[in-house]
């Protein structure tokens, strides 16, 4: 995205802000009286241009090589399309990361490169900062903060984070979005879709209709940092007493719909413990295991994004008793409510599998929404199915996959499946699957990154412990009310 004078101005110029101020209240937030950056024509048809230009050239190469006939490399193709990406600001960076994960949506060379696809782009300068905050909290920003840092400590696709220090000396995160985002969104998903439909006619193993459906709900969702909010105050709710997981507080009078101000939680990268003491790795991984599955098992919440940028490691203790004690849960857009319902058909599946009830595993793929299912097709979802449940189905000390490197994590058994689904196929992934499977695919390649050696069995079943379908809609129900939250619309 642009930082020159004229990018910024629109939508967000200095000469809006400075406009008489009139802040007021929703849901607690601080929203600023009018919404200068919604879903605008113009906006969009920049995107289109900018994305178009470096995506388009792969993917007429890739299209045209299969209708004529054609050889193509297409692992240099592959690694062409994650250079056209590399730069990019925005939601298209998060889609082609989330699709590397899902097995068979992108032909397997596109998904290797895209699985090393980190943001490159620089992040916005301190005029943008200006604008955004003053936009947002008024002309008088600064004076509501002790300090606010110039340079970001981060950088993601659809923002930046800063730190700050409140009045009364609290260190504060202040997550701040870039302009025009709800533009580059939706012009992002349309060139999606337009990808999907491309790859559907030329390879239709799988139908991805259904999952670019997903992801255009999720990523609107985490437009919306109000929701955001409500989604930190949910994992608060849900993770209470969890001493080994810290989530930081929102403060709502420093907060609107495209800023989100937090707590900053101190801690160290979790690739720095890789080589720590077999115990430490240990304590990490049984912490990213209870934040992810815990909520879901318990409340039908997951989050959507593993992603090593969205925790940090907090120590514990003081001189030689100091060390890592757990985790700290740093962003909360990306987090996906399930009905109760599905939670019930993740646990079928799971114990169906344990006992070689087929009854039961048919009925939990239908609970999840395959359709139209054979036996052949059965065959080959179980293929994936024993290769997500294999370690939670194995009662003894182990690794999440012997002998794999995380960046390989899924990909033997995302071939297999394709393989399979070429003569068995095409089947519809449902919605539902989607952010199952980058949580799953996304937690294990921490696992690996770890070396963790653990009893996943065990664990698991701790989380299930008692599960019945009633109990979790009844606390799903509870904790949704509390913070003012519904389930995610489908």
């Amino acid at each position: 995205m642009d930082r020159g004078p004229d990018r910024l101005t629109r939508g967000i110029g200095a000469a809006a802000a400075r406009k008489s101020f009139r802040s007021h209240y929703v849901d607690g937030v601080t929203e600023p009286p009018s919404d200068t950056e919604r879903n605008r024509l113009s906006a969009r048809a920049a995107r289109y241009a900018r994305v178009g230009a470096n995506v388009g050239g792969v993917a007429a190469r890739f299209a045209g090589a299969r209708l004529f006939g054609v050889g193509l490399d297409r692992a240099k193709n592959a690694s062409e399309l994650t250079a056209a990406l590399g730069g990019l600001k925005g939601p298209i960076m998060k889609v082609a990361q989330l699709l590397a994960t899902i097995p068979d949506a992108l032909p397997a060379e596109y998904a290797v490169e895209l699985a090393k696809l980190q943001s490159e782009a620089p992040p916005m300068g301190w005029g943008f900062v200006k604008r955004r905050m003053m936009a947002e909290l008024g002309p008088n920003w600064q004076t509501k903060f002790a300090a606010f840092e110039h340079e970001p400590a981060a950088a993601a696709s659809l923002g930046q984070v800063h730190r700050a220090t409140s009045l009364d000396g609290a260190a504060l995160a202040c997550k701040l979005q870039y302009p025009d985002m709800q533009s580059a969104v939706e012009a992002d998903l349309q060139q999606l879709e337009w990808l999907f439909a491309i790859r559907r006619r030329l390879d239709g193993a799988i139908d991805t209709s259904e999952v670019g459906k997903e992801i255009g709900a999720r990523l609107r969702e985490e437009l919306d940092y109000r929701r955001e909010a409500k989604h930190v105050g949910l994992y608060r709710l849900m993770l209470n007493g969890e001493s080994q997981i810290r989530v930081p507080q929102v403060w709502p009078e420093l907060s609107t719909g495209r800023l989100l101000t937090l707590d900053w939680l101190e801690g160290t990268k979790m690739l720095a413990h890789r080589d720590a003491p077999l115990a430490v790795r240990n304590r990490l991984a049984t912490a990213m295991f209870t934040a992810w599955w815990f909520p879901f098992s318990r409340f039908g919440v997951i989050h959507g994004d593993p992603h090593l940028g969205n925790y940090t490691v907090f120590e514990a203790g003081k001189g030689r008793s100091a060390g890592p004690a757990g985790i700290n849960l740093l962003d909360y857009g990306c987090i996906r409510i399930f009905p109760p319902s599905f939670v019930g058909g993740v646990v079928d599946l799971y114990r169906g599998l344990s006992t070689g009830d087929q009854d039961r595993i048919v009925h939990a793929y239908e609970t999840w929404g395959f359709r139209r299912l054979s036996r052949d097709l059965i065959d080959v979802l179980n293929i994936w199915a024993k290769f997500i449940y294999g370690p939670l189905l194995d009662d003894r000390v182990r690794t999440i996959a012997d002998g794999v490197a995380p960046g390989e994590y899924g990909r033997r058994e995302a071939f297999r499946v394709h393989q399979a689904l070429k003569q068995k196929g095409p089947v519809t992934v449902p919605r539902e699957f989607v952010f199952m499977d980058r949580a799953a695919i996304g937690l294990g390649g921490v696992f690996l990154h770890l070396r963790a050696e653990l009893n996943f069995y065990r664990l698991f079943n701790e989380a299930i412990e008692d599960f019945s379908v009633e109990t979790v809609s009844r606390r799903q129900a509870k904790a949704l009310a509390a913070v003012g939250l519904e389930r995610s619309p489908t």
